[in-house]
């Protein structure tokens, strides 16, 4: 009777492992799946930049991608070489540093370096109200930092020059206009952004195979025989 009861409960241990397993490996078969449904979010609404960032933080998550107005006057112009768009295209960038109507900075791409020529009537006096996607600052050098050319999109390269507060991040320009007309130039490319489950598809799928592998080796293990000899239950 003891020997049953001992056959019964390691039967039951050895289902309820596999089902485990197998309620595992589905549960990351929902995730691949997440992953395979997600869509690119687009977000049309222009948001006032100093309603979604400010000059005293990074940028926050949920930030990083809108579409962001305000308006002030370029204070300084850098170049930004080997720098890819949204296309994968690689370029040299023509960068400023646009001082809002406080005493406050951020860095905006206005386009190709090769067409910073396009707009002489903007001069540093100039004021300028601008829309432009919002993009965190990059931690990877492109090129060597002068006092002309940034390494890197990241307004901490430029403490030491000024001392107005500088946004985290850079404003990739969608728009610019003056109080006279509306500045037109080819523009950059912004990079598209996805949002949904974390992680890879492929890489669920492996979880997938291995975790309903280990389901069926539980299955398996209490036939497995050494030398012609079975594991009882």
């Amino acid at each position: 009777m003891k020997v049953k009861i001992k056959r019964a409960l390691q039967a039951l241990l050895v289902l309820a492992l596999a089902a485990s397993f197998f309620a595992l490996g589905m549960w990351q078969l929902q995730r691949a799946q997440d992953m395979k449904n997600t869509t690119t979010v687009v977000d049309h609404q222009v948001y006032p930049l100093t309603e979604i960032a400010s000059p005293d933080g990074a940028v926050a998550p949920e930030a990083i991608g809108k579409v962001v107005a305000t308006s002030g006057h370029y204070i300084a112009n850098f170049k930004a070489p080997n720098q890819k768009d949204g296309e994968g295209k690689i370029a040299d960038w023509e960068v400023a540093l646009l001082q809002n109507e406080t005493n406050t900075a951020i860095l905006v791409v206005r386009g190709l370096w090769s067409d910073r020529f396009s707009s002489p009537d903007i001069v540093m006096a100039t004021n300028v109200s601008i829309t432009g996607t919002l993009l965190p600052h990059q931690n990877d050098d492109r090129a060597e930092n002068t006092s002309q050319q940034l390494s890197r999109l990241d307004s901490s390269l430029l403490t030491g020059i000024t001392d107005m507060q500088l946004y985290d991040g850079f404003i990739l320009e969608k728009s610019e206009s003056t109080r006279d007309a509306v500045v037109k130039r080819p523009r950059i490319s912004a990079p598209i952004l996805t949002s949904g489950v974390p992680g890879f598809y492929w890489q669920h799928i492996s979880y997938v195979v291995i975790w309903w592998l280990m389901a069926l080796l539980i299955l398996w293990l209490p036939f497995y025989g050494r030398r012609g000899n079975r594991i009882p239950l």
